[in-house]
């Protein structure tokens, strides 16, 4: 059996589809950085850049299936522009790179921001969307590079597309934005809360979402890996009961947060430090990010746990201080 490749296995989701393939007797191929690594699973290590074609077409050579997860989840940046050229252009460097190979198949991990939402509705793979609705770089960063592995299924690769929600769990090392969530909560750094609402999934169930996708997806389809809508009020309750902790009670109105998030941004362009709450950030969180994961479940089987167990493994995963605060 042909190697799989993934990229970014030593990142959080990457980590975990990693595992899921090892899980099912593939040997695994990983594309990293320099001076990254992939901790404690049993990997056959790369070392490239999606921004570098050459390390691609190295890593992708003699695999069979490639599981593209890697991408830079940021919701700022000093130079904007890094943000598309990793999302952007090392999609399509990336998936050049597997045609030449001869890959057979490839799952690219997009983004559920990257999905149409109904206000008082579930946006679905079939909600109505455009660049104009993405809102902040990240967001339209992973946006076009949803439409470069659609131009690549439509011209005859087979590309599949996973729409994973707010992955939260345990491996994840940064912490990524969602993780940070559980690391405030667990330090104290959240007295007060906005309105604002997320889809709360496993890593664990998203990474196995990741399989079920390269195993029965349809071509140029792509499927939402999701499990329980929450707003931010209920997932900090949820947190509250499995540390036994008092929840935050105080919601902040958004015009309060809006400042924040200015003022902190403005100070980051000139620091260079990334502020501790972005404008972008605020401004994603103004839309409750709710929707449906049924048609995984209808096409793939994907059938994903509660959020609460997401959830207690996050918590489990930064009180031991694996996850760096």
């Amino acid at each position: 059996m042909k190697p799989v490749l993934v990229t970014g296995a030593s990142g959080f989701l990457g980590w975990h589809v990693a595992r899921v393939a090892i899980e099912h007797s593939c040997a695994v191929r990983a594309l990293v950085r320099p001076g990254s690594h992939v901790e404690e699973l049993p990997v056959e290590t790369v070392i490239g850049d999606l921004r570098d074609p050459a390390s691609l077409q190295r890593a992708a050579t003699g695999c069979g299936i490639v599981f593209h997860v890697a991408g830079d989840y940021r919701l700022w940046s000093r130079n904007p522009r890094e943000l598309y050229d990793n999302n952007v252009e090392g999609t399509r460097n990336l998936l050049e790179a597997a045609r030449g190979a001869g890959v057979e198949r490839v799952v690219y991990t997009s983004t559920v921001g990257a999905i149409g939402l109904l206000p008082g509705g579930l946006g679905d793979e079939d909600t109505p969307v455009s660049l104009t609705d993405m809102e902040g770089d990240y967001k339209r960063s992973k946006f076009l590079a949803e439409q470069v592995a659609l131009e690549y299924a439509r011209n005859g690769m087979d590309v599949v597309i996973a729409n994973p929600t707010a992955p939260m769990g345990d491996h994840d090392f940064k912490p990524t934005p969602t993780g940070q969530i559980v690391v405030d909560f667990l330090n104290g750094g959240l007295p007060a809360y906005i309105d604002t609402g997320l889809n709360v999934v496993d890593a664990r169930d998203a990474a196995e979402g990741h399989w079920l996708a390269c195993q029965r997806g349809r071509r140029g389809e792509r499927y939402i890996l999701g499990s329980e809508n929450l707003t931010l009020a209920e997932i900090l309750r949820r947190l509250a009961a499995i540390t036994n902790r008092n929840p935050p009670r105080v919601r902040l109105p958004y015009f309060l947060a809006w400042c924040a998030g200015a003022s902190g941004t403005a100070w980051a362009r000139l620091s260079g430090s990334p502020p501790r709450v972005s404008l972008e950030a605020v401004r994603l969180a103004k839309k409750k990010m709710w929707v449906t994961h049924a048609k995984a479940t209808r096409e793939l089987g994907y059938q994903p746990g509660p959020a609460t167990q997401a959830l207690a493994r996050a918590v489990d995963w930064f009180t031991r201080g694996r996850g760096q605060a």
